[in-house]
């Protein structure tokens, strides 16, 4: 009897792991090639938002043949760009991997710091310019691609490219090669960290100059207007009218000296990032070596044209329908060249985005838009300090989220930095449209109200990066720099992103190729889960600062 019941114990012991393991199975072969593409701003209801209009292929092909997460959200509170994107490549949390946002102010001078800024590698073909030397030196954790490099001793190849320096240089990793587009130029450029000189191939395609085809065009609307949602909202006056651009279509394109930079808020910025990756994979050989290559491919012309227009714009919908023909013909071209049964296809976005205050204001909601200068010299938060401490030198930067204390004044007032950021928090919540303020000192000691949003900024916080205290908009009001649009010569910027709510942290997140199971999966998982199940996929160590979980549903 004892013996009968220990043989009933050990076969329903092995069919529990067995039950347990099977839905945790890798792949029985490798894939050639990870293909990781990224949309800047495709916030995660835009696939099935204008799914009824896709073309074949593209978004529809991923939804209808892949595992797609339709409840994705980023669990840090700073939704930038330089975070998101180091998010995806790392699995980890800006507390590890160090981006806490798109730049940030070095405690020890003072100085702003560019997320991917490195004075000892200038761009190749431009003379050494302080503060634009760049590499991927400030990403503190691994990433996917180093991990890959790594697990077969260089045999896997890692390229990246974006229409942002940022967007291919962090996902690229240490150990890949980054391409980016220049917004001077209409080049695809990279830096003396990856090259001594351009490929052979990269200066044929720069020298061909493919964005030139475009001086004198307009950007028309795809399809018929009638069929457009917002088609009868294409001038708003929040919208931002830059010369010759406008904010109504059709778009003028023109041929001055901002064209090249023009063409990158259009739908154009990514037709030439797909042309460049084309290339890319056929000079390069992608997907025809001995072992898995890894191409990531990040897409900014969305992310532009959300800040120039609104992420509910007939410009906004007009892109989105020109971006999945634009996948579409990346997945046609990596069939013919790889084929997509030995390609694992993942897309994801870096952030969500904000619908433009003033709209928000026309359905009743309270909204508006915090000017920046409120932290400058001449602003009302260093007036209230400058009467409770008789200093006006305490405040050493602004960078948004944070505010950064000058360290030297407070030592030679012999003031407590502590009281004083608590001062500087109790201080910037009066102010309406600011939600919520957090403080470095209590970060550090642990005194925090356990909630959503401050373990949002908890993931977002690193000791010798981040500022003294955290600032958190309300729920669709804008914190607004008035000094970037000035740069472009308007007024303002129509939309913007990086908060902790929603909009900003929700984004769509999908496996397909080569053996992922068709699906939809509901349930809430993160961005931060993709590096590990990539990981996982391929057999490999997760990345060094990772914190995601491997998605089940893509290994079974």
């Amino acid at each position: 009897m004892i013996r009968h019941l220990l043989s009933l114990f050990v076969c329903s012991l092995f069919l529990l792991v067995g039950t347990i393991s099977h839905g945790q199975e890798r792949p029985t072969t490798p894939p050639k090639l990870v293909l990781f593409i990224t949309v800047d701003q495709l916030r995660g209801d835009f696939p099935t938002r204008y799914l009824a209009r896709f073309e074949e292929g593209g978004f529809r092909y991923l939804i209808e043949n892949g595992t797609y997460y339709t409840n994705a959200h980023y669990k840090h509170a700073c939704t930038e760009t330089a975070v998101g994107h180091a998010t995806l490549a790392t699995g980890a949390y800006p507390s590890r991997h160090g981006i806490i946002g798109n730049d940030w102010v070095d405690p020890s001078t003072g100085t702003f710091v560019y997320n991917t800024e490195d004075e000892r590698h200038h761009i190749i073909g431009q003379e050494p310019v302080a503060h634009q030397g760049v590499s991927p030196r400030n990403l503190l954790s691994s990433t996917i691609g180093d991990e890959l490099v790594v697990s077969n001793a260089h045999q896997s190849r890692v390229f990246s490219v974006s229409g942002k320096d940022r967007g291919a240089i962090l996902p690229g990793g240490r150990a890949g090669k980054a391409f980016w587009y220049s917004k001077s130029t209409g080049d695809f450029v990279t830096s003396t960290y990856y090259y001594t000189d351009y490929p052979q191939w990269v200066k044929e395609w720069n020298a061909a100059k493919p964005a030139d085809q475009y001086k004198g065009k307009t950007w028309e609307l795809l399809n018929d207007r009638s069929t457009y949602i917002a088609g009868e909202i294409d001038d708003r006056p929040y919208e931002v009218n830059f010369p010759p651009l406008g904010r109504t279509f059709p778009h003028s394109l023109g041929d001055n000296e901002h064209f090249y930079l023009i063409l990158a808020f259009t739908p154009i910025g990514d037709t030439l990032t797909l042309d460049f990756t084309k290339t890319l994979i056929e000079n390069e050989n992608l997907g025809q070596g001995p072992a898995t290559d890894l191409l990531a491919v990040s897409f900014s012309s969305t992310d532009s044209i959300g800040h120039f227009f609104g992420t509910s714009s007939l410009e906004n919908e007009d892109n989105l329908l020109r971006l999945n023909r634009t996948l579409a013909e990346l997945f046609d071209f990596v069939d013919k060249k790889v084929g997509l049964d030995h390609t694992l296809i993942i897309l994801s976005s870096d952030h969500g985005g904000a619908e433009a205050p003033e709209y928000m204001e026309t359905l009743g909601f309270e909204t508006g838009r915090v000017n920046l200068d409120y932290f400058k010299k001449e602003g009302p938060l260093r007036e209230a300090l400058n009467q409770r401490y008789s200093r006006d030198d305490l405040i050493a930067a602004h960078n948004h989220p944070y505010l950064y204390l000058n360290a030297n004044a407070m030592d030679t007032a012999g003031l407590n930095i502590e009281a004083v950021e608590q001062f500087i928090a109790a201080e910037v919540v009066k102010t309406p449209g600011i939600a919520f303020a957090q403080t470095r000192s209590d970060l550090l000691a642990g005194r925090v109200v356990e909630s959503l949003l401050s373990r949002q900024i908890r993931r977002n916080f690193h000791p010798q990066r981040s500022g003294n205290v955290y600032i958190v908009q309300d729920q669709y009001w804008f914190l607004h720099s008035t000094d970037a649009a000035k740069k472009l010569g308007v007024e303002s910027i129509g939309s913007v992103h990086g908060s902790p709510w929603t909009y900003d942290t929700y984004v769509p997140i999908f496996f397909a190729g080569h053996q992922v199971p068709k699906q939809t999966v509901d349930r809430r998982v993160a961005p931060s889960d993709i590096a590990p199940t990539i990981a996982r996929y391929l057999g490999i160590k997760f990345p060094s600062g990772s914190t995601g979980n491997p998605l089940t549903e893509v290994l079974k």
